[in-house]
């Protein structure tokens, strides 16, 4: 072997380090590493509790000898009885307390196979086995004492006999289970189909034209057409009248609606609560079925002086499929079969193949600027709205540059954007968080002159025509505005707009707060559907002596 070189620099040993230390050195350290070793051993081994007997100590001692040093880590079953709480009747292994319990928990398990089986004169048996046995153990609780021998001990003999028994029907634990999942999925599967079946005919109901109303139309169109008076008053408008309708200084609401008695009551409901009901003016946009019937209704009845111009959507001549990519969608016939028909193996859910969807006056709050040229601001109401305050202060609400003021709808997470738009699509992912609050069309402020700066009906149009594929939203108008106004939204106070009449509950006192109270949801006030506790607030605007209200709605 070659010897290693330089021998004389390799590292002393430790022997050789600590004998060139001075005396008094290794004397400090020797001292303190033998204390060390005394403090270790006296935790290790522990000291005796205090309080014990001596023969306690002793045996202590004794177990602590022949236990390893380590601490004695608590068993799981200690843990369980810490934290149920247990008495000691309960943990007694001769308690009749715990054996009755047992034997009741496994009965009722019997009990539930027994009568899926059909067998019921055994169910029955258990059953009052089981009743006897609880009666027991009611009749030890009430005395506060424990229950004796004498009284338990037939109960838990002629009950071990009926759960023996039970075992030689097969009603072992993985039979019991295995049936007891089947009924669980089996009541699962009815509660879907019967969840199914609510929304199916709670949204047929929500499309039917209630016979009242259809009365309704047809004597007022035949009120129309037979009186010259009525026309005359929608035709010779004074020009005080003409100078209203674009005077900005008034205060404008725009309805697009074809129910004439529900329109009726957001004009009645806003004026009969106006302060200034003469510096009214409400813009009325319906189809040309109702356009008769609703201009004789209005020129029948008189709101406090309030002014109310009518037009049909089919007068819009610049309202094309050539300008307005969702006229062009409407009028394809593919579009019309995903409304109606469904599209992919599941289909279109039931609740947007709705006919509102097709029709152009769920689309017009998009061109308001349009409808209205010479107006700078205006106020979006819904046709199934009951307005129960002054609403003058909204026109003078100031929107910080904003095109809308809305009430935020955020309050719960299904009320954000993720909910509405199609998020996995990479152009709705890449512009918008899907974390972003929604908020609620039915009454909203527009600054017009804001609008048209900003543009917003073009923004509209882009999103319209990015979505003809039907891929970055479902249907309705929400999921669009929510894109045409992002970023440009001002949040109002709650209090103007409560939300939830027509499919929830809501809390009184934020009803008798709120300036509109809206029955979004299927349904709706004048349904048969319609919830009762809140029908009341409709009706109180509704004019039920007025003879064609008689008529045709009989109550």
């Amino acid at each position: 072997m070659r010897r290693r070189p330089f021998l004389d620099q390799r590292r002393p040993s430790f022997k050789r380090r600590w004998q060139q230390r001075p005396w008094w050195v290794r004397l400090v350290l020797s001292l303190l590493l033998a204390l060390a070793c005394v403090l270790l051993l006296a935790v290790l081994l522990g000291s005796p509790d205090p309080g014990a007997s001596p023969s306690t100590s002793t045996a202590s001692s004794g177990s602590e000898a022949t236990s390893s040093p380590l601490l004695r880590q608590r068993s799981y079953l200690e843990g369980i009885t810490d934290a149920l709480n247990m008495t000691d009747e309960m943990m007694s292994a001769r308690s009749f307390s715990r054996q009755l319990m047992d034997q009741i928990y496994l009965a009722k398990t019997y009990l539930v196979v027994a009568k899926e089986a059909n067998n019921l004169q055994f169910a029955a048996e258990l059953s009052a086995q089981v009743r006897r046995a609880q009666s027991i153990l009611a009749h030890a609780a009430a005395h506060g004492g424990t229950v004796m021998e004498q009284e338990a001990e037939k109960a838990i003999r002629d009950m071990s006999v009926l759960l023996f028994q039970a075992q030689q029907l097969r009603y072992d634990s993985g039979i019991t289970i295995m049936k007891l999942k089947g009924q669980v999925q089996s009541l699962e599967e009815k509660s879907k189909a019967e969840a199914e079946k609510s929304t199916k005919y709670g949204q047929i109901a929500a499309e039917e034209l209630p016979k009242g109303l259809y009365c309704l139309g047809v004597r007022l169109t035949m009120e129309w057409f037979k009186s010259p008076e009525l026309q005359r008053k929608f035709s010779d408008r004074s020009p005080a009248v003409q100078s209203n309708l674009r005077d900005s200084n008034l205060y404008h609401f725009c309805v697009f609606s074809d129910n004439i008695l529900a329109v009726s009551v957001v004009v009645n409901s806003t004026a009969i609560n106006s302060k200034h009901p003469e510096k009214i003016v409400f813009h009325l946009v319906t189809d040309e079925l109702n356009y008769a019937p609703m201009r004789a209704w209005f020129a029948m009845n008189d709101y406090r002086g309030v002014t109310v111009e009518i037009q049909k959507v089919e007068d819009f001549t610049w309202l094309n499929a050539s300008y307005v990519p969702v006229l062009k969608q409407l009028q394809n016939a593919a579009t019309q079969k995903f409304y109606f028909s469904g599209s992919g193996n599941r289909g279109t859910p039931i609740k947007f193949r709705n006919p509102k969807y097709l029709s152009m006056l769920n689309h017009l709050r998009f061109y308001i600027p349009e409808i209205y040229p010479e107006l700078h601001k205006v106020v979006f109401l819904d046709d199934d709205i009951v307005v129960q305050k002054d609403l003058s202060e909204l026109f003078t609400i100031n929107l910080n540059g904003n095109v809308m003021g809305a009430v935020e709808t955020c309050m719960e997470t299904f009320h954000r954007f993720h909910k509405y738009l199609n998020h996995s699509h990479p152009l709705i992912r890449a512009h918008f968080d899907p974390d972003a609050c929604g908020w609620a069309f039915g009454m909203n402020v527009l600054d017009l002159i804001e609008w048209r700066n900003k543009n917003v009906t073009g923004i509209y149009h882009y999103w319209q025509e990015r979505n003809a594929d039907h891929t970055l939203w479902k249907l309705g108008s929400l999921p669009p505005g929510l894109l045409a106004f992002y970023g440009l939204v001002e949040a109002l106070d709650p209090k103007w707009h409560v939300l939830g009449l027509g499919y929830t509950t809501v809390d009184p006192a934020t009803i008798k707060e709120g300036a509109v109270l809206h029955y979004n949801g299927n349904m709706k006030p004048w349904l048969k559907i319609g919830m009762d506790k809140y029908k009341g607030f409709w009706d109180s605007y509704v004019d039920y002596s007025h003879p064609l209200i008689q008529q045709c709605f009989m109550r």
